[in-house]
Parts: structure tokens; C-alpha cells; sequence
């Protein structure tokens, strides 16, 4: 027991020493990372060893995004690690034989777990599970599962809330949205199961063809065609003849640097000086070379939209300009890190990077559209929509087990943890 006990006070004192701590950080909105490095007393020389083809991701850092910094006891910074999207991170490591840092882009490792819970109702669904498992998100989940589907009004106190759901975390804390598999509730002595889509919307039955009612207070819906006065609100595409040569992904292979790499757009094949055009109405931002993109333009559009056309032969727009949609802004090049004319397209939305391809509209649309008028009058219309229910029988199997074993849920901490270890930081 002696000698346990030795062992013990062994692994205690060598942790001591050689003990470091994480912190987690928000980055500075309008901060450049030249800036971060300045700040850390990293030499700039790092900067030279980033090769143009992922130079360009560090203009790619979203303000106010959490990010973790691996630091000594004294405060020296051994590595951090700072995310460009869902999937891929920067690493800055200090080696620990040379003392010098080092740069590179790693895939995010995060875990993807399980897990379930029942709640019993006080006030509402929204406020009961953020109040009993101290996940904030995970009840805006909830809400968005009941919208349409359940009238939350009509539960009363001691109703059961039971769920199952997917939650990825980092670093032991919850990392990006939860999503709810299937729900049920218990109310009125009668069980009602919830299933929800791949977008975290609920419905009432597995069916393929949904039915939905709309309904309004004196008010009836029609359509009818009229001539379109405006085409700035829809997304045009940004050439005339679409040829896709590689598709939006958050962790692609890269052909020619041999490693995983985000490509937050879409490539376009066309032949050099092939016009380019923009895809909506808006005022130009930037006009000019941006590293491994090249000649770039980029147009901030309504709704919280930019667009980027990257590898440019010739721009034709300069910044402070206002475009209309389909306005030609510049010519298909192989300016940049390019292994061929082409054209990169972004967009981003909120500063978000998204699929361009859900946005644009391969077909413009023709002189009429048929648009929707009201009268004030009683109704009720009922509506269809298709939608996949994944797995809904093994996740009523998986509910009903877990509810019958009468576990208990998994509590989220308040996420004041200030000491871990880092999982996918590798030391040198």
C-alpha cells in the first residue's frame, strides 16, 4: 500500500512539473495574424515558411471564434489551435528542441457521441432543457423540432420530455449544434414521437410526403402571374455557360499538396478571358491580388451575402463601385496558385463560408412570376413536402430502451474547465 501510495505522490509532482494548461480565446474581430504573432512575441519568419496556396487562409479567421492556445506555466505559448470552418484548424507548434514555431493546416479532431435525456416539464420545453442539462443550444434545437408540429401551449406541469440526440465536442466542451434524432413526449396520458429531418425539423409520422396546414384569420391565399419588376433578391450564375470542375467541401484531399484542405467554393471551367459576371446586384469591396486567390473581386450583395471570383485575368470593377446582377466584372485567369484558367467562387453569409450552389439559380427566371396575394376570409390549406426520415425505426427502438432503463441524462457543465489536454495537438 506503501509503495501504491508512492507512486501516486510520483505521477503527482512529475504532472506538477511539467504541467501545461489550455485557455480558451475568442479572436479579436478586425485582428490580422501578424497581429496574433506580434502578440505571442513570435518571430515573423514564420510567415515566410506559409506556401501561397494556404497563405490565403488566414484572411479566413472569423472574429470572435473560439480558439485554444496549449501555454507553459511561465506563459509561454507552445501550440494553438485556430479554426478556418468546421473541419480544419491552423496549428501553431513551438518545436521543443529548437525553440522555433511552425505553421501548418490539420484537420479538427473532435469526438461524435450520443446521447439522451428526459426532461420533465415546469414551465416550457425551451427553458426545462436548457435549465436541466445547461445546454443552451440544445434547447433552440428543441424549439426548432417543435415549430409546426407540437403547440408546446397546451402542455401542462409533469409532462415528460424524452430525446435522443448527436453532439460533437472539443476539448470536452459541446462543438458546433447538437442535432436531435427523435423526441417523445408524454402528455394527456398519450405518447407522441417526434421524428426530425437531417435539418433538425420535426414531424408526426415517417411518411415520406408530409402534410402541413397553413392557416390564417380571415385571410385566403392566392397566386397569380405578373410581370417581374426586380431580379436583384435572386442569385444569378457567375458565367453564362456552367461548367463545375470542383464542388464546395469543408475537408477536401488536395490533388497537388497531398493533405486535407477546406475549398469554400465552387470551380468553374471556362477558357481564359471568358466574362465574368456578378451574381447579384451590390457594391464592390475589394478589387485586387489576394495572395494564393490572385486577382480577386469580392461584392457584398443584401442580406448579408459576399461574393468572391477568384484567379482574375483582367478585373474590371473597382472598389466603392456599385454592379448590377449579370454586369460583367472581370475575365476567367490563371492568376494566383492556379493549375489552370478558372474561376474559384465564394460566398459567404454572415462572414460564413456556405455551398454556393444552394444560392445560385441555374436558370434565370422568365418575364412573369406567378406571386401570392391575400383576402381577408377564414381558411385553412393543407400542403405537402417531401422529406427523408434517416433511421427513424432504430432511433424509436434506441428511445424506447433507453426509457425503459430509466438512465440518467448527461449534464453539460457550465464550461469553467481551464485545465485539459489537448487531444489533437501533437507535441514535438
Amino acid at each position: 500500500m506503501r509503495s501504491f501510495k508512492s507512486i501516486l505522490l510520483w505521477i503527482f509532482i512529475v504532472n506538477s512539473l511539467f504541467a501545461t494548461k489550455v485557455s480558451v480565446e475568442k479572436w479579436k474581430r478586425g485582428e490580422t495574424f501578424s497581429q496574433y504573432l506580434n502578440e505571442r512575441s513570435i518571430h515573423p519568419d514564420i510567415l515566410k515558411s506559409i506556401s501561397k496556396e494556404d497563405i490565403k487562409f488566414l484572411s479566413e479567421i472569423q472574429g470572435g471564434e473560439t480558439f485554444y492556445e496549449l501555454k507553459e506555466n511561465d506563459g509561454t505559448l507552445e501550440q494553438a489551435l485556430i479554426p478556418i470552418g468546421e473541419e480544419m484548424q491552423i496549428r501553431v507548434a513551438k518545436a521543443r528542441k529548437t525553440g522555433l514555431y511552425t505553421f501548418d493546416i490539420i484537420p479538427i479532431a473532435y469526438k461524435k457521441d450520443e446521447y439522451s435525456a428526459t426532461v420533465t416539464i415546469e414551465s416550457n420545453p425551451h427553458s426545462d432543457v436548457k435549465k436541466t442539462l445547461h445546454h443552451p443550444a440544445l434547447a433552440d434545437k428543441i424549439g426548432q423540432l417543435f415549430k409546426g408540429t407540437i403547440d408546446t401551449r397546451k402542455l401542462k406541469k409533469g409532462d415528460k420530455l424524452s430525446f435522443i440526440y448527436e453532439q460533437k465536442t472539443r476539448m470536452g466542451l459541446p462543438y458546433y449544434m447538437p442535432h436531435i434524432k427523435i423526441a417523445m413526449l408524454e402528455s394527456h396520458g398519450k405518447k407522441q414521437f417526434i421524428y426530425a429531418d437531417e435539418d433538425g425539423y420535426g414531424y408526426t409520422s415517417t411518411k415520406k410526403s408530409q402534410a402541413y396546414t397553413v392557416k390564417g384569420r380571415k385571410k385566403i391565399t392566392y397566386t397569380r402571374r405578373v410581370p417581374i419588376k426586380s431580379k436583384s433578391s435572386r442569385f444569378g450564375m457567375p458565367l453564362r455557360h456552367i461548367r463545375i470542375t470542383s464542388s464546395f467541401s469543408r475537408r477536401r484531399w488536395h490533388p497537388i499538396l497531398k493533405r486535407y484542405r477546406p475549398h469554400h467554393g465552387t470551380d468553374f471551367g471556362a477558357r481564359r478571358g471568358t466574362p465574368l459576371l456578378a451574381v447579384n446586384s451590390g457594391k464592390v469591396i475589394f478589387s485586387g491580388r489576394m495572395h494564393g486567390y490572385g486577382n480577386v473581386v469580392k461584392i457584398r450583395h443584401n442580406g448579408g451575402y459576399v461574393s468572391l471570383y477568384a484567379h482574375q485575368s483582367r478585373r474590371r470593377v473597382k472598389v466603392g463601385q456599385w454592379v448590377k446582377k449579370g454586369q460583367i466584372i472581370g475575365y476567367v485567369g490563371s492568376t494566383g496558385r492556379s493549375t489552370g484558367p478558372h474561376l474559384h467562387f465564394g460566398l459567404t453569409k454572415n462572414g460564413r463560408w456556405i455551398d454556393p450552389m444552394k444560392v445560385l439559380r441555374r436558370k434565370s427566371a422568365g418575364g412573369t412570376i406567378l406571386k401570392k396575394f391575400t383576402k381577408y376570409k377564414e381558411t385553412s390549406t393543407t400542403k405537402y413536402k417531401k422529406v427523408v426520415i434517416k433511421n427513424a425505426k432504430e432511433n424509436k427502438t434506441k428511445l424506447l430502451e433507453y426509457m425503459k432503463a430509466e438512465g440518467k441524462p448527461f449534464v453539460w457543465d457550465d464550461f469553467t474547465q481551464t485545465s485539459m489536454r489537448i487531444e489533437d495537438a501533437k507535441r514535438y
